[in-house]
């Protein structure tokens, strides 16, 4: 059930927000599909990401942490704007309901076994209609009291990132063993812009993987040297009009000839922070929340160690 955005509990210390699908297609794809179910189903997925919760928990520390899902991984209102926005990865095209993304078949039998087990652990999972998982991790960190780590393997949420407010990107380069992690320092060595300009950066540039065209001609360093020299993208479309200011021909014809695209990308490519949330209790559990059915999905579904590990570190 969903409360107002302002009646969201307020979390005060360190908050972990998880872009789980991000973690469990890696989880997938890092843990060999021979480790199945004692049914013979693979549990690769399930099993990997409960060691990716387990590794991040034992080294950062969390006060809280949240599941945060994809309840729409395409929403209408960005497609509305782009149509092309990850229509590329579209299995299957539904008249009611978000369309179905494309997902290797022995993962996704995999995705309600995860949530099962997060439930009964008693770690917050939200997903809200209409809202990828982007955009629950968005609100969440605009309404933190505190620090916040945001786990990902998705660059689009660099936008996030900012030093003043402690919130910080940790980047999987290998596993979750091995992390990237991203504040603006990195983002302005890497990119040469901070969080607030990086969301600017990728409209401009463009993401074949989003299915967004970007500007043509405009790659990412010219992107960056754009934004050095202009501050942002108002800035940089306000030159388009100054016969004065140093844009090439061709980059005053391309930005030119963009104009519909620029006027909608922004509301795309940036993350939605005014979601609502519902009322959870984000606190990192010491304890699972159902042991009873927690027991039976670790004997249906094999979890072994992975699970055993999490909930000694959990009660740690």
């Amino acid at each position: 059930m969903s409360v107002p955005y302002g009646m969201m509990r307020d979390v005060t210390g360190r908050l972990m927000l998880l872009d789980t699908a991000s973690l469990y297609f890696r989880a997938y794809f890092g843990v060999p599909d021979s480790v199945k179910a004692p049914d013979g189903s693979p549990v690769n997925a399930v099993r990997g990401l409960l060691d990716f919760i387990d590794r991040l928990v034992k080294d950062h520390r969390p006060d809280a942490l949240v599941a945060c899902m994809d309840a729409d991984w395409r929403p209408e209102w960005r497609v509305e704007l782009i149509p092309s926005y990850k229509a590329h990865r579209v299995a299957e095209e539904r008249e009611a309901g978000p369309d179905e993304e494309e997902v290797p078949d022995t993962l996704s039998p995999q995705v309600p076994v995860i949530e099962a087990v997060l439930d009964a652990l008693g770690i917050a999972r939200v997903g809200v209609a209409g809202y990828e998982a982007d955009d629950v991790i968005g609100t969440f960190t605009a309404r933190a009291k505190g620090p916040v780590d945001i786990v990902t393997g998705d660059r689009d949420l660099y936008q996030l990132v900012d030093d003043e407010r402690g919130v910080r990107v940790l980047y999987p380069l290998k596993g979750v063993g091995t992390l990237q992690l991203t504040d603006e320092n990195w983002l302005r060595d890497k990119y040469g812009v901070d969080g607030g300009g990086y969301a600017d950066l990728a409209l401009l540039r463009g993401d074949p993987s989003d299915g967004l065209p970007g500007v043509p001609g405009i790659g990412e360093k010219t992107a960056a040297k754009l934004l050095a020299e202009f501050g942002d993208l108002a800035g940089i479309m306000a030159a388009v009009d100054d016969p004065k200011a140093k844009l090439t021909p061709s980059q005053r014809k391309r930005l030119d000839e963009s104009r519909p695209y620029v006027a909608v990308a922004p509301k795309v490519v940036r993350v939605a922070q005014d979601v609502p949330l519902p009322d959870v209790d984000t606190t990192l559990p010491r304890t699972p929340r159902d042991p009873a059915g927690l027991d039976e999905l670790a004997v249906r579904w094999g979890l072994g160690g992975s699970l055993q590990r999490l909930l000694v570190t959990l009660g740690a």
